[in-house]
């Protein structure tokens, strides 16, 4: 959905994350509210399968604000990167690796 504000047509803010998980492994996710969502993965039944299963979780990257589209482009990218390349983004935060 989109809002027209002055002289403004813009998409909601979203976010591209990772969380560490307690298995040691990362997941990537996208959300507009980031600290919702964590909470979701580490409390409720709405936090995804996978995490479901690997908690608790821990925020380690979140990305600038990007459109809907270009977070889920963003996620599809992150989630064929090596374990590796995954934590030079975090350490880094250089995100020259997804593009």
């Amino acid at each position: 959905m989109y809002w027209l504000t002055p002289a403004l047509l813009y998409e909601p803010t979203w976010y591209v994350y990772l969380v560490h998980c307690a298995d040691n492994t990362y997941y990537c996710g996208i959300s507009k509210d980031v600290d919702r969502r964590i909470h979701e993965h580490n409390l409720s039944r709405r936090g995804s399968k996978y995490t479901r299963a690997r908690r608790p979780v821990k925020l380690v990257w979140k990305s600038p604000p990007k459109t809907h589209k270009e977070a889920a482009q963003m996620e599809y990218k992150i989630k064929k990167l090596s374990r590796r390349q995954k934590e030079i983004i975090i350490v880094t935060n250089n995100i020259s690796l997804i593009k």
